[in-house]
């Protein structure tokens, strides 16, 4: 079963993942100067209690986006049409979402956690 990320209240739609996410200004993972810069990859902490590092490569293919893992391992997301983000597109882990900051949230699946850059809009303000 398909797990939805974002509240039906918000459009929500990424921003730099045309393939890439943005990289941190000042070298620090989680920084919120990301949001200017591309490299290519997301901050990431993979497994429960891990570090945030800024080392998982974001993949952008049509509706598809994949989260890589420095040890191989992968998620993968579906981008949604109807501006409310993106949904789990296998696995029968739930995700969670938190909006860690202007233009950032922070998903949880299972043990691991990304924060990738959006752009927020009221519901009725697209």
């Amino acid at each position: 079963m398909m797990k939805r990320l974002f509240p039906l209240g918000l459009a929500m739609v990424l921003a730099g993942c045309d393939g890439k996410a943005p990289a941190p200004a000042n070298g620090q993972a989680g920084s919120p100067e990301q949001a200017s810069s591309d490299d290519g990859k997301a901050d990431c902490a993979i497994g429960a209690g891990a570090e945030w590092a800024h080392d998982c490569p974001v993949e952008r293919a049509g509706k598809m986006l994949t989260i890589r893992h420095p040890d191989d391992g992968f998620r993968r997301f579906r981008v949604l049409d109807d501006g409310r983000g993106l949904e789990t597109a296998d696995g029968a882990e739930q995700a969670k979402l938190q909006i860690v900051d202007t233009g950032r949230i922070e998903m949880r699946v299972g043990g691991d956690r990304y924060r990738l850059p959006v752009q927020i809009a009221s519901a009725g303000g697209r």
